[in-house]
């Protein structure tokens, strides 16, 4: 599932060149002409990463910042500021406030997106792309391929998102609303039922070789058995 990057851009031909790249890039592209209308399109669908221009009319990228980091439900989501600013005190003020990484213009279309990858790499690693070896398990998230023992399993899109979703961190407990979250998005409008339902369909396909991985904790949620150091991959 391809990140989704909330760009917010008052300059059209700036923010048409940001969703170009972008897209190129392999992401999904959501597009604000200011921090009010970037707030409002968050409360309906949560980015994955937030990049945000420092001068924008109305409120500032500063003051974006400032209420993404104060909303328990957008905290932890990724924050790059991209401004034609370059004097140190406005990277300190951007990164002070919570940023994650900091862009001058005018900039590398190959650059940003690997300055985003790299910060979703660090605070959100389901979207890395990197092969995850856990135990019997091999998941490749580039060719959207999932093996056990080297042999493929057939993983539909949903239980995929899940398995990749557990794998991020091993052995942390997730309750039922946190993985809708994550795998689903919050916008979705779904039971927390439909998760038990996924992850009886993961166990499923898992097979008898991998299914005990997935383990339940009662009336907490799931999440992925921790391993012995040997059995890591």
């Amino acid at each position: 599932m391809a990140a989704l990057v909330s760009v917010i851009e008052d300059d059209p031909a700036i923010r048409e060149l940001l969703r170009y790249a972008l897209v190129q890039g392999g992401f999904e592209v959501s597009l604000a002409a200011s921090a009010e209308e970037g707030l409002a399109a968050a409360r309906q669908v949560l980015p994955d990463v937030f990049l945000v221009d420092l001068m924008l009319p109305g409120m500032s990228g500063i003051g974006f910042a400032r209420q993404v980091r104060q909303d328990p439900r957008t905290r932890e989501v990724p924050l790059i500021m991209v401004t034609a600013r370059a004097e140190e005190a406005d990277r300190v003020a951007g990164l002070e406030i919570g940023a994650d990484d900091y862009v001058t213009k005018p900039f590398s279309a190959k650059e940003l997106v690997a300055r985003i990858r790299a910060v979703l790499r660090r605070r959100a690693p389901r979207h890395g792309g990197q092969i995850i070896d856990y135990g019997p398990l091999r998941l490749d998230p580039g060719a959207h391929q999932v093996s056990c023992n080297g042999a493929p399993l057939e993983l539909g899109p949903t239980e995929f998102k899940l398995l990749h979703y557990l794998l991020s961190q091993p052995g942390r407990v997730f309750s039922r609303q946190q993985l809708l979250d994550g795998v689903w998005g919050d916008h979705r409008f779904i039971e927390e039922r439909t998760v038990d339902v996924y992850v009886r369909r993961l166990r499923a396909c898992l097979g008898a070789e991998a299914e005990d991985l997935v383990e339940t904790v009662r009336g907490v949620g799931y999440r992925l058995a921790a391993l012995n150091p040997a059995a890591r991959g």
